[in-house]
């Protein structure tokens, strides 16, 4: 394990020497800005938002009756023919939303930083498997490589790679695109992966349909955005006892869709409601549950770490369930497969699911995490490299949308899973009494940079 001061260094030298990316992106205002839907391939609504995943659903729920919030989420999102995310999701200015990474360089490189950070903190181990969970269109993988780049010379003697977990096949062919240059093979030997490829800097690149898929190794896990879109049950506090909201057909207008509750207990409700729940409505993500565990139970065999960076609240939170279309609040029921459906990250939960495997640290705003790992020394050094008024305004205007309090800054949260070993001390075993200090992890605590 290196000393802080030599962590320091690093921190320094990698937010002085990483080069720009390109310009952020502008934000036009709301009014202005217009959505060509999912990767550009939106299904024309109807005037009552018929679309063929409405119809779709529809029939299923006359042939079967109400479903879960869960089971509407997952059709809504990847139905393997109408998805939202199955056919590209509309990432970006001209889609439904926007992303850190999209906004500005500085938020991947500093992640990328933090990955060197904790290897370094755990013994510069030989494998360092790169690990992200739903990539998006690329953008962040290929700023944190950047950076890796940069600290070639660092990673000379260690096995790096990155394996992507994406089922969207639009999205995997632009993360081709974006890390590649397009150059990959579909069906490689490694029949666990359905693609490879070389980055543009020579790091082999795989991808997964599922986070079991991706080989055993000491690794790095990177879910920027993920938790969220993953499918949530809902259930209400009522007279009765808990129920759990379900998704049917409205009588009154029978090509539209309401929220019912659930006539009597359902397995959901038995098997996810606490008995110590104070709240009168809850939202819980299974799925999230059983890929937290999955990680928690990958950390503690092979090593690693894993960041998570969410929407999110520690157990506070109630009716978070919302839809974004052409970056406004767009009604989840209505058109669905055209809008991003997504719900707040219960931390506390995710907390709760590691059962003791891993040791975590968070959730903390985004603000104090970016500040933590100097993004005020990375803005100064772009700005004093800027030559030009437009540039520097981007700078920061992207800066301000990171770190506004009201804007991203205290709606995104971290949260980091690590082995428990990594805070004990290397002599504490021969020398319990050693009040050493073990290397504090970047981004929770504040880092002193000089």
């Amino acid at each position: 394990m290196v000393s802080l001061p030599s962590r320091r260094s690093l921190f320094a030298a990698a937010l002085s020497l990483a080069g720009r990316r390109r310009l952020p992106c502008h934000h036009a205002p709301a009014a202005a800005q217009t959505s060509s839907g999912a990767g550009g391939q939106a299904e024309t609504e109807g005037p009552s938002g018929s679309t063929a995943m409405l119809r779709h659903l529809l029939l299923k729920l006359r042939a079967t009756g109400p479903v879960t919030v869960a089971e509407y989420m997952r059709e809504a999102l990847t139905n393997p023919g109408q998805g939202y995310y199955t056919r590209g999701g509309g990432i970006g200015e001209s889609g439904d939303f926007v992303t850190s990474p999209e906004i500005s360089q500085i938020f991947g490189e500093l992640i990328g930083i933090w990955y060197i950070s904790e290897w370094i903190a755990m013994g510069k181990p030989k494998v360092f498997q790169l690990v992200e969970l739903g990539p998006g269109r690329g953008t962040l993988t290929d700023d944190i490589l950047r950076v890796f780049n940069q600290l070639t010379s660092l990673l000379s003697k260690c096995d790096v790679s990155i394996h992507l977990v994406e089922v969207s096949p639009k999205l995997s062919e632009t993360q081709a695109l974006t890390l590649t240059g397009g150059k990959v093979q579909s069906n490689p030997e490694d029949k666990s992966a359905y693609m490879q490829g070389v980055s543009k800097t020579g790091i082999p690149v795989f991808w997964y349909r599922d986070i079991q898929d991706v080989p055993p190794g000491h690794s790095f896990y990177l879910a920027h955005e993920f938790f969220d879109a993953l499918p949530i049950h809902k259930f209400q506090r009522t007279e009765k006892g808990w129920r759990e909201v379900l998704v049917d057909i409205d009588p009154e207008v029978p090509d539209q869709l309401r929220f019912v509750l659930s006539p009597s207990s359902t397995p959901a409700t038995e098997n996810f409601i606490q008995p110590e729940e104070r709240r009168d409505h809850v939202e819980v993500c299974p799925e999230a549950g059983v890929i937290i565990q999955r990680l928690a139970c990958r950390i503690e065999k092979d090593g690693g770490a894993a960041l998570v960076a969410d929407y999110g609240h520690d157990g506070t939170k109630t009716d978070t369930f919302r839809g974004f279309r052409n970056h406004k609040l767009h009604d989840v029921l209505r058109a669905p497969g055209t809008a991003d459906l997504t719900a707040d990250v219960d931390f506390s939960y995710l907390r709760k699911m590691t059962q003791g495997r891993t040791a975590t640290l968070g959730p903390i705003k985004q603000r104090e995490f970016l500040k933590n790992m100097g993004i005020d020394l990375r803005l100064q050094v772009l700005l004093q490299n800027s030559r030009d008024t437009e540039t520097r305004e981007q700078l920061l205007h992207s800066y301000d949308m990171l770190m506004n309090p009201k804007k991203m800054g205290d709606c995104f949260n971290f949260f980091a899973l690590l082995p428990h070993h990594r805070f004990l001390h290397p002599d504490k075993k021969h020398k319990p009494e050693s009040k050493s200090p073990v290397s504090p992890v970047a981004g929770f605590g504040e880092l002193l940079l000089k």
